[in-house]
């Protein structure tokens, strides 16, 4: 029997797979965010931070981390690339997209705040299990993100984060250009491109729901165990 590691996963809507290789993820691409996170939401270039693949999931339950302080939800419009390349423009990774899903970049906030203050690493803060759950993905050939989206998460019944996808400082075909720019992207990369104002605290027993106009909805609990 083999003990060789596996990707994750993921589903599509139709019962077809996609096994995620990579998670890139970028910061403060909407203004209202950046602007509660303290910074100036000038349009500055993207920041990108990682995630490992074995974060993304489509469980119905989140284990809290033990010892957090702060659990913090982040909603977001992810994208799951087909094919890769370097130095591409905008329209030509469009091209490149295998479908997309409603993603929730789970944050310890605490852990980060803490990391950042002593001049040190975060990924602690963004990469632990389970901190990437996703929705059921939808074909690229079937739905595209347009300005008019809605984007928007509840915690048992309130909603927090509700705001459009033209409010995103940079495109998703921007985003991939950027990126590619920096490194080479491959098939079964996939991007979790920011997240609106309203970002808060999760606690034991939270229901949450993500939306995303067109897209299946991504709806968790937070469990203790």
């Amino acid at each position: 029997m083999s003990n060789a590691w596996q990707p994750p996963r993921l589903q599509f809507a139709d019962g077809s797979d996609f096994a995620v290789r990579h998670v890139w993820c970028v910061g403060r691409n909407y203004a209202a965010h950046a602007r509660e996170m303290g910074v100036d939401p000038d349009r500055q270039p993207p920041t990108f931070f990682s995630k490992p693949a074995m974060t993304m999931h489509q469980q119905q339950h989140i284990v809290l981390p033990a010892d957090c302080g702060r659990l913090e939800h982040e909603v977001e419009l992810v994208v799951l690339l087909g094919a890769g390349g370097r130095h591409l423009g905008p329209i030509q990774w469009m091209d490149r997209i295998a479908g997309y899903a409603v993603g929730v970049d789970l944050t310890r906030r605490d852990l980060q705040q803490r990391l950042k203050a002593n001049g040190l690493p975060w990924e602690l803060s963004k990469g632990f299990d389970a901190s990437a759950p996703v929705g059921e993905l939808l074909p690229a050939g079937e739905w595209t993100p347009s300005d008019d989206c809605r984007i928007r998460l509840a915690v048992n019944g309130q909603w927090r984060q509700d705001d459009h996808l033209g409010a995103m400082i940079w495109s998703v075909g921007e985003l991939l250009a950027r990126l590619s720019a920096e490194l080479t992207l491959h098939p079964g990369d996939a991007v979790f491109t920011g997240t609106p104002a309203g970002v808060g605290p999760l606690a034991f027993g939270d229901h949450v729901q993500a939306l995303i106009d067109g897209l299946p909805a991504l709806d968790f609990r937070v469990s203790a165990q």
